[in-house]
């Protein structure tokens, strides 16, 4: 498995992951344009939306559902953005999708700048994040 996002997606990389299933993992972003910002990850290999089987595509729905629940709770955002980056954009050449919890006066244009600095966000900080959305999954029942 050369695939990061295999790698990842089957914690076979450290990730902070914060929900997962047989079919897909969700972890965190290590560098959030947000607190709480999470990647979902299809298990098995997968680079195109449209390679999708209808197994993986319900799980992946079922993934976006139970993390944007637990957003609207714990970081009460102004709004979510859902968004892929496919073919040329994919930097981890395997399919994921980014859940961000949004707030009013907020550039999104940011997220996609290409001459932006990049944090990485401490792994304290991240760890602190898992922690926090996964007590809200748990006290909601999806965990």
């Amino acid at each position: 498995m050369k695939c990061l996002g295999c790698q990842l997606a089957n914690q076979l990389e450290p990730a902070q992951v914060v929900w997962e299933n047989n079919e897909v993992c969700c972890i965190l972003d290590h560098n959030p344009y947000n607190e709480g910002h999470v990647l979902v990850l299809p298990k098995r290999h997968v680079r195109y939306f449209d390679e999708f089987d209808e197994h993986t595509a319900s799980s992946v729905m079922k993934a976006i559902t139970i993390i944007t629940r637990a957003m609207k709770e714990l970081f009460q955002p102004d709004g979510i953005t859902i968004c892929q980056n496919g073919g040329l954009f994919d930097e981890l050449t395997h399919f994921h999708l980014h859940i961000i919890p949004r707030y009013e006066g907020q550039d999104f244009a940011q997220f996609y700048a290409e001459d932006h600095e990049l944090h990485a966000t401490e792994e304290k900080q991240l760890k602190e994040t898992k922690i926090k959305l996964i007590k809200v999954m748990q006290k909601q029942g999806t965990c």
